[in-house]
């Protein structure tokens, strides 16, 4: 589904990632983890096709983001939460739903799609009409999943996701992203919240300074003295 291979990046002259490698799997939920400035977004933003490459390749569903135009890969198949939601807040939250589902040329009825959507978000569906930006952190974080999901995606990247929800909400959100997973969707999940990540992931990356440290099943990882030393 995904594939870098000794990818490198640089920001002007400073070097952001370093003989990067990985895979995800098809039906996989696998977790990048690392502490601030790891390279973790770098990574999304790489993936996404928004930071040009300084070397190495990735694939992402057998096509090389290189030769994609990145608004285009969303119509591959690849839904993606970014970092900070960056919904369009004076749009109505039906309406940023349905930029999803256009720009991942979505199948079937928009409509068909959305109550799916609206059973498994039920305070979206009280908020449809509202503007993005009258909701609060949590609710949006609901809308660019669902976003992210109106086109049946094979693949969802997510950056970040938990930044700024509660420790209650940061539960039932995993619950959420866990019981996609379950039902086909392959995901690879880009945190800084380690323990609540591993906890639902199959398997776990760690980053650090740009260069990947471990990587293993999530089950070990929680138990490795690499998370322990990164974390605490």
């Amino acid at each position: 589904m995904l594939k870098l291979q000794n990818v490198d990046t640089n920001y002007g002259v400073v070097a952001m990632l370093r003989d990067v490698s990985l895979e995800v799997m098809p039906g996989e939920l696998v977790c990048i983890l690392g502490p601030n400035g790891a390279g973790k977004t770098t990574t999304f933003r790489a993936i996404s096709g928004l930071l040009p490459l300084a070397g190495g390749r990735i694939e992402v569903l057998g096509q090389d983001v290189a030769k994609v135009r990145t608004e285009a890969l969303s119509g591959l198949g690849i839904g993606f939460v970014p970092e900070g939601r960056r919904l369009f807040g004076e749009v109505s939250v039906r309406d940023n739903i349905r930029l999803g589902f256009e720009a991942q040329k979505g199948q079937g009825r928009f409509e068909d799609r959305l109550d799916e959507m609206l059973a498994l978000f039920p305070r979206v569906g009280e908020r449809i009409s509202q503007r993005a930006a009258t909701l609060s952190g949590g609710e949006q974080a609901m809308v660019a999943l669902a976003r992210a999901l109106i086109g049946s995606p094979k693949l969802i990247v997510m950056d970040e996701p938990s930044l700024g929800l509660s420790p209650k909400l940061i539960d039932d959100y995993f619950e959420t992203v866990a019981r996609i997973n379950k039902n086909g969707t392959t995901v690879l999940l880009i945190e800084q919240n380690a323990e609540t990540a591993l906890s639902i992931a199959d398997r776990g990356i760690m980053l650090v300074k740009g260069r990947v440290v471990a990587s293993g099943q999530a089950a070990d990882l929680l138990k490795s003295d690499e998370l322990s030393h990164l974390y605490l």
